[in-house]
């Protein structure tokens, strides 16, 4: 599968009127099985991209196009993460995996639902809160039911929106490593935006810096992995990628 994004344009209005330009010739491309890092300042258009690759937004302009897709398929199958877990308050984390798959007709398809469930939350590292309700998981437990919920359908596009932004370092940094620890066993394609250049060095094959509306240079990262934050050559791309910023705004 490959991911081609080309010359799109969004715009909004915004409460006063005024034409909002989230995306502006907007232009990329993913291969299959890769890890994307897409990073910016807020603001600059990263949200909306990921959501029109996701099909939840539809742009003004441009296209967006899928090649090597399975016979009959028009899109990858495809799983979103946000940044809040958004599971449903009054169901447990089963049941709200469960919304992830077509209503069970029969027995039988109920007990191979949950054997799907207990699969992926297993691979999340949560098997055992399964009955539990999300006011009852810590932030992180909440955001690996969110994974496993993307996760539930197998999906061929993982798109991350800012997923580990509002939890804590510590666990930040294990999730960090869990999710590449995944994408490597999973061999999926995963799209991340985020505002963390640290962060998008650690995951990014390619990192493409967005401002604007649009996407302003990529840098490839050729760095071994597992990824060493510590590493003199992890900062090396990280100062790289920051310099970049700094001259964008100059």
């Amino acid at each position: 599968m490959k991911l081609s994004l080309r010359s799109l344009d969004k715009n909004y209005t915004g409460p006063d009127g005024k034409t909002i330009r989230a995306l502006s010739g907007c232009s990329l491309e993913v291969t299959g099985g890769s890890f994307t890092a897409i990073a910016g300042k807020s603001g600059c258009g990263k949200t909306t991209l990921l959501k029109v690759i996701a099909g939840l937004l539809q742009s003004d302009s441009g296209s967006v196009e899928f090649t090597g897709m399975r016979e009959g398929e028009i899109r990858p199958k495809t799983g979103i993460m946000f940044q809040d877990h958004r599971l449903l308050p009054w169901l447990t984390v089963e049941q709200n995996l469960a919304l992830a798959f077509p209503l069970p007709k029969n027995n039988s398809e109920k007990i191979k639902i949950h054997g799907e469930i207990m699969r992926v939350l297993a691979m999340t590292g949560i098997a055992d809160r399964s009955s539990s309700l999300p006011h009852e998981l810590s932030g992180g437990m909440a955001q690996r039911a969110a994974l496993a919920r993307c996760l539930c359908r197998n999906p061929d596009l993982l798109l991350l929106d800012e997923p580990l932004g509002s939890l804590d370092t510590f666990t930040r940094f294990r999730l960090r490593e869990e999710l590449e620890k995944l994408w490597l066993e999973l061999g999926i394609t995963v799209i991340l935006v985020t505002h963390d250049i640290e962060e998008a060095v650690f995951f990014g094959e390619r990192v493409f810096l967005m401002n604007n509306g649009m996407v302003e240079c990529e840098v490839p990262v050729s760095l071994p992995r597992p990824r060493n934050r510590s590493l003199p050559e992890f900062q090396d791309y990280c100062r790289k990628i920051m310099q970049q910023v700094t001259e964008d705004k100059r």
